[in-house]
């Protein structure tokens, strides 16, 4: 290495310290000292790429988990992920940002009922660097208008981004329509799980955990897939014949106004609940019902124990215990007394809120 090139990385800006930096003014809805934070870094060595997936993304998730935690409002969490998405705009258009695109076209869109863009974004901006064209479609994208695009633009490959895993029917809908179409499809974010699991559940032609991976597999080449005409989502879930999951699916509202109405007689604080106060158990019941629909639709037991659990700490965190579940868990157990698959479910997220709760935290 030259000299020169030895004095560059010895004052390369600490990530660490720019995403502290980029914290503070994210909390505090400062865009203009966020984008400067973040282009001083790169102005100083740092790469851009650095910049959004070292600094920008771990901020990111220090907002949701911050959020989870009580620590900041809601209110706080959207601003700065405002914040977040207009830096990666503003670094988009750097200097230090732009390069011949020679790798090949890729579209990139959230689907159908995916409003958590930023994570399709970023992996839209490593892209970009790494010198593909790129169509960035954006937050929840309906599936045939998707289709169009395809046909009407044929990139390389798709990138389908999905952050909510109650999205995944929806997710598994947009994969088989796009195979369909002659595209393959590389799948990523935190609904596919930390494995990929329920990627190659649904049939994706590849997964990826993070940024680098997906440029890296795009890179290597994705097979172009066709299948079979009328392939439907049974043929790769043949669990879904006991139709459970769209009972449960179609019986939604019923469920939750059922629940609502009998935790009423159960729970007789809630007689004395806010307006806000009842439109957030009703929410978080209409929840529960969501993730025990996907759960029945993937066949996966953790998929709703991870929610329950999880729903169980945020709850803690605003001094709610997490018992006050199981009176829910109960009434929708009652309630779908003849579903095998879901009372096995139900059973399990029981158990685990039961391991949760005598769980000494740290």
């Amino acid at each position: 290495m030259s000299r020169q090139g030895a004095d560059r990385r010895a004052v390369t800006p600490d990530a660490a310290v720019v995403r502290e930096h980029l914290w503070e003014a994210a909390l505090a809805a400062d865009e203009d000292a966020a984008v400067r934070s973040v282009f001083s870094a790169v102005e100083a060595g740092l790469s851009p790429e650095d910049a959004l997936l070292e600094v920008i993304a771990p901020v990111q998730r220090r907002i949701g988990t911050e959020w989870a935690a009580n620590n900041i409002t809601v209110a706080q969490e959207h601003a700065a992920t405002a914040i977040n998405d207009r830096v990666i705009a503003a670094l988009s258009r750097h200097p230090a940002a732009q390069g011949a695109a020679d790798a090949g076209r890729v579209t990139v869109a959230c689907v159908d009922g995916e409003w958590h863009a930023l994570p399709a974004r970023l992996l839209s901006e490593v892209l970009r660097l790494r010198g593909w064209q790129v169509d960035f479609l954006g937050a929840q994208v309906p599936t045939p208008h998707l289709i169009a695009h395809l046909h009407q633009h044929a990139p390389d490959a798709v990138a389908l981004s999905c952050s909510i895993p109650t999205r995944l029917p929806t997710a598994h809908a947009a994969i088989t329509a796009c195979q369909a179409a002659g595209v393959a499809v590389l799948v990523g974010g935190a609904a596919f799980g930390v494995d990929g699991r329920y990627a190659r559940l649904l049939g994706a032609d590849a997964w990826a955990p993070d940024a680098r991976t997906a440029a890296q597999c795009l890179r290597a080449g994705l097979p172009r897939l066709r299948l079979a005409a009328g392939h439907q989502p049974i043929d790769d879930l043949p669990h879904l014949a006991d139709q459970e999951y769209s009972m449960v699916s179609s019986a939604k509202p019923k469920l939750v106004r059922t629940t609502v109405a009998e935790l009423e007689e159960l729970f007789s604080p809630m007689a004395e609940y806010t307006e806000q106060q009842r439109r957030h158990t009703t929410e978080d019941i209409a929840h529960i019902v969501d993730f025990l629909a996907t759960a029945l639709y993937t066949d996966d037991d953790e998929l709703f124990t991870n929610f329950v659990t999880w729903t169980a700490s945020v709850l803690a965190a605003r001094d709610v215990p997490a018992g006050s579940l199981n009176p829910t868990l109960d009434l929708l157990a009652a309630q779908l007394r003849d579903f095998p698959r879901t009372q096995r479910m139900l059973a399990a997220a029981r158990t685990a809120l039961t391991t949760h709760e005598t769980t000494p935290t740290a």
